[in-house]
């Protein structure tokens, strides 16, 4: 009696072993406190966890943890059921389209893309080579990120009025820059385009094609991307990274790059169906997806079809992540260890949730707040040392500029911030979690847990005061286009009214300010543009950098 009775304790404990793989409620619940309350880096979060419970194949548990409210002036909780942005994780619900028609044979991977584009769309080839579904899958297809006639009305929804026309004449235009699979870039834009492609050779939209063949199925009856009148009175108000509540994102074209709306519970549905803990037709593709084909560049880290699939803490750990402008998302499984997480944020910040799934998963750190750091008053004399232009990289300089008792740092096209002493050569940044310790004849940028060094190059230019006057809006619309300054680099202007914004790629959108009719200025940054016919020049940092109109 006693002997059989030892096996049966030992399968016991290993049993409730298993239920212990990831963190326990209390544990999750206090990391998505911290994240909020202390570090204030989101307004609310959900965490779901999937995990193996007994000893047949299909048991499992599931558990929910959230903390935080609906919006910052909503204060009702989140829970399960509580509707997000899931961004660029639905690119692995357009992976799976892709290998579901493949299994179907329906296509195949190594299908050229054009091949279910209308016949009059070029799309781009190098060298007689063609862009595959698949590399549009892996990020491999040469393509940039975003199209370059990417031109939103609002910034705030930057997909929402690119038309189809718009990228057919982006492809049919377009040039690479690159050997077509040779080597992994996150494009957005490659992933939307598989998404239309995949859509056209099913003879539907995108939408209608992910709920008949992926959504129906495995029964997620709160993933769409129209919402239905139940998921709109569940659905979490994005915000910012100042916490100030935002628009969300609509994808009418490019929808297989971000577009899902989805809550935890229907994602640790779909995680189970991933994790075999459910049985159906999409097992084989979901599998099929999970094949390494193509290094990243980032550590231990390989692409497979849609998936990440990366080394952590000796684990293999398939992932995707996502955010949109209000937004944060993260989703992976341990496929050995059969346990998945699903992190839900309403806020965009940049500290997001990626490490909250990577530390539930796998142990991974979590992020560490910034250090509370202390300002020290020293000489304000002793700013005329540090004050000056510094290279970062080529075309990317520091100036260092001092205002009486103020010291500022400013990089190439991003606005002047106050940087405050620790020490007489150590400064710190309070809007971003950002140092700068000056050396001879240079100074040192600590970020992101980086040490960037930059060398002095030469005095920082006088700040010339510039005055605004009245032009005649009229005047204005000559000026509305898109100005070229680097291959990849455009300046983007548009007028609302009696008022001009310029955008720079990657960069937020300000208002110039008129000094004549054809100069303008600034009041964010010290620096000016200048336009004449069908051209632009931009005046900052000592430079004069010329555009060319090229819309």
């Amino acid at each position: 009696m006693l002997k059989r009775a030892v096996p049966s304790l030992c399968l016991l404990l290993l049993a409730h072993a298993a239920i212990a793989q990831v963190a326990p409620d209390a544990e999750i619940k206090r990391i998505l406190a911290d994240r909020i309350d202390q570090q204030h880096q989101s307004v609310g979060i959900v965490a779901g966890v999937i995990e193996p419970r007994g000893r047949q194949a299909a048991d499992n548990v599931r558990r929910i943890v959230a903390h935080g409210s609906l919006a910052k002036d909503d204060k009702r909780l989140l829970n399960g059921d509580t509707v997000f942005e899931i961004g660029s994780a639905t690119k692995v619900f357009t992976s799976l389209l892709l290998a579901d028609m493949v299994n179907r044979g329906e296509v195949a991977l190594t299908d050229p893309v054009a091949k279910y584009l209308p016949a009059e769309v070029k799309v781009p080839e190098r060298g007689g080579v063609k862009i595959t579904l698949q590399q549009l899958a892996m990020h491999t297809s040469a393509l940039p990120s975003l199209p370059s006639n990417l031109n939103p009305k609002d910034a705030n929804n930057p997909y929402a009025d690119y038309t189809v026309q718009q990228l057919y004449e982006f492809l049919s235009s377009a040039e690479l820059t690159r050997d077509i699979g040779s080597r992994y870039e996150y494009s957005n834009l490659g992933a939307g385009l598989l998404g239309h492609a995949l859509a056209r050779r099913a003879g539907t939209d995108y939408e209608t094609l992910v709920r008949k063949r992926i959504l129906d199925p495995l029964g997620m009856k709160s993933t769409s991307i129209t919402l239905s009148k139940s998921m709109k009175e569940r659905l979490a108000t994005g915000h910012d990274q100042t916490l100030k509540p935002v628009l969300n994102w609509d994808f009418p074209t490019l929808a297989g790059a971000g577009a899902l709306r989805s809550t935890a519970n229907d994602m640790l549905t779909f995680l189970a169906a991933n994790l075999s803990y459910t049985k159906t037709a999409l097992a084989a593709p979901m599998a099929a997806m999970l094949v390494p084909r193509h290094e990243t560049g980032m550590a231990d880290t390989e692409i497979a079809l849609g998936w990440h699939i990366s080394n952590i803490g000796g684990h293999e750990i398939v992932w995707h992540n996502g955010g949109t402008g209000g937004y944060r998302s993260f989703l992976g499984f341990d496929p050995k260890r059969r346990i998945g997480v699903v992190v839900l944020s309403n806020t965009s910040t940049n500290a997001g949730v990626d490490d909250i799934g990577r530390h539930l998963l796998a142990g991974a750190p979590l992020r560490q707040p910034p250090k509370t750091r202390t300002e020290t008053k020293i000489d304000p004399k002793l700013f005329d040392r540090y004050t000056g232009r510094y290279e970062l990289a080529p075309n990317a300089f520091f100036t260092i500029t001092r205002d009486d008792a103020h010291l500022y740092a400013q990089l190439t096209g991003q606005p002047r911030f106050e940087i405050f002493s620790e020490s007489e050569r150590d400064f710190f940044y309070k809007v971003v979690d950002a140092q700068i310790t000056f050396v001879e004849n240079g100074l040192v940028l600590h970020q992101n847990g980086r040490d960037v060094p930059a060398k002095r190059v030469g005095d920082a230019p006088p700040v010339k005061e510039r005055h605004e006057i009245a032009v005649d809006p009229k005047i204005l619309d000559r000026y509305v286009g898109k100005y070229q300054l680097a291959p990849a680099f455009v300046l983007t202007i548009t007028r609302e009214e009696a008022h001009l914004y310029a955008q720079a790629t990657d960069q937020p959108r300000f208002e110039i300010f008129p000094e004549s009719e054809t100069e303008f200025f600034y009041k964010v940054v010290d620096a000016q543009i200048t336009f004449g016919d069908k051209s632009l020049i931009l005046h900052q940092n000592g430079m004069d950098m010329p555009a060319k109109r090229i819309e």
